[in-house]
C-alpha cells in the first residue's frame, strides 16, 4: 500500500468482519482520518438512513478513544449523518498499512441536522457478554456511547475539525 492509503480491518467478536481500502487524509499521530467508499455490497437500510453504492464515508479513529466516528454522505455530497462505533481505540500498523479496529457492538446515529441522535444495539451489546468476560473494557464502552451521545446533541462536528 502506498503511503496515502491503508487498509480498515473490522474486527468483530475476534474476526474479520471486513475490509477495505481507505485514502488517508490526515494523521496527527492521536487521530487518523481516512476516507472510502461503502464497501459492504448492496443497500443496508437500517429505517433511519440507508447506505448504498456511491456514499462516501470521511471516517474518525482515534488510537485512545474507545470509538470511531463516519461522516457518511451521498455520492451528490449531501450529508447524511455521522455513524459512531463503540471500539477499542484503533491499533495503527503503519508497516503493514493497517487501522485495526474492535468493534463492540454499541452504535450511535446523529442525523445530519442533528434532530435524530440514537442509541442503537444496547441489546446486542448486552447479548455478547462482554461486561463478564472484560468488565473494564464494557464499561469503557458504556462510558464512550454516553459521552458521544451528548457530543451528538451539542457538538459532535467542532469535534471532528
Amino acid at each position: 500500500m502506498s503511503a496515502r492509503s491503508v487498509e480498515v480491518v473490522l474486527v468483530k467478536a475476534g474476526r474479520t468482519k471486513i475490509r477495505y481500502p481507505a485514502e488517508v487524509l490526515a494523521d496527527d499521530g492521536t487521530r487518523l482520518t481516512v476516507r472510502a467508499p461503502w464497501a459492504a455490497e448492496g443497500v443496508r437500510d437500517f429505517g433511519f438512513v440507508r447506505f448504498e453504492p456511491g456514499d462516501v464515508f470521511v471516517e474518525y479513529y482515534w488510537r485512545d478513544r474507545w470509538y470511531a466516528i463516519k461522516e457518511v454522505r451521498a455520492a451528490d455530497g449531501t450529508l447524511k449523518g455521522w455513524y459512531c462505533d463503540i471500539a477499542r481505540p484503533a491499533v495503527i500498523d503503519e508497516g503493514a498499512g493497517e487501522v485495526v479496529v474492535e468493534d463492540l457492538d454499541l452504535d450511535l446515529w446523529v442525523s445530519a441536522d442533528g434532530s435524530e441522535v440514537l442509541r442503537l444495539d444496547e441489546d446486542e451489546f448486552e447479548a455478547g457478554g462482554l461486561a463478564a468476560s472484560d468488565p473494564e473494557a464494557a464499561a469503557r464502552a458504556v462510558v464512550a456511547l454516553d459521552e458521544l451521545e451528548v457530543l451528538g446533541r451539542e457538538g459532535l462536528r467542532e469535534l471532528l475539525r
